[in-house]
């Protein structure tokens, strides 16, 4: 089984893991837009991304974190947040893939990383992943950890649920 796991928003990322062992971790692919060069979701290279990475006759499930607007975030930027995160579910619907969202509090809880740092998923996702800890040794890189353990959490919650 495939999974592409998504840490959605503009700094957020993908992760592609199969049978548990990460196959390739992406940025979200982003553009500038207008005058001020703001950042917008580029919609045709995430769909080249999950396109890539789709193999035929292979159980594909895209898992995204389920995020709503967090108090104290500015309208504009819930507003970008939103369209992200719409252009995420329509990319999956028209590549006919099935999406699943799985709230913070789940996977967290299930990595023991309520109530820790923003920085501890990059370490757990490190000790689970060492090979790829060059991929990982960045602040920045903490969204790629978080779509590692979403995608993660998806799989070992899934096959223990269908035994």
């Amino acid at each position: 089984m495939r999974i592409i796991g998504i840490d959605p928003g503009l700094s957020g990322a993908i992760a592609v893991l199969h049978n548990n062992k990460v196959l390739k971790i992406y940025d979200m692919p982003v553009m500038s837009e207008g005058k001020k060069n703001k950042r917008q979701l580029n919609s045709a290279q995430l769909v080249n991304i999950i396109k890539e990475n789709i193999e035929k006759h292979e159980e594909i499930n895209v898992v995204v974190e389920q995020v709503n607007a967090m108090p104290g975030q500015g309208v504009t930027s819930m507003f970008n947040f939103g369209q992200t995160f719409g252009a995420i579910k329509g990319v999956c619907a028209a590549l006919n893939l099935p999406i699943f969202f799985i709230r913070p509090s789940k996977w967290k809880k299930y990595f023991e990383l309520i109530n820790s740092s923003k920085d501890s998923s990059r370490t757990k996702a490190i000790e689970m992943y060492p090979s790829i800890a060059n991929q990982l040794s960045k602040k920045k890189d903490v969204n790629k950890s978080d779509a590692i353990l979403i995608a993660r959490f998806f799989s070992d919650t899934r096959l223990k649920d269908s035994n």
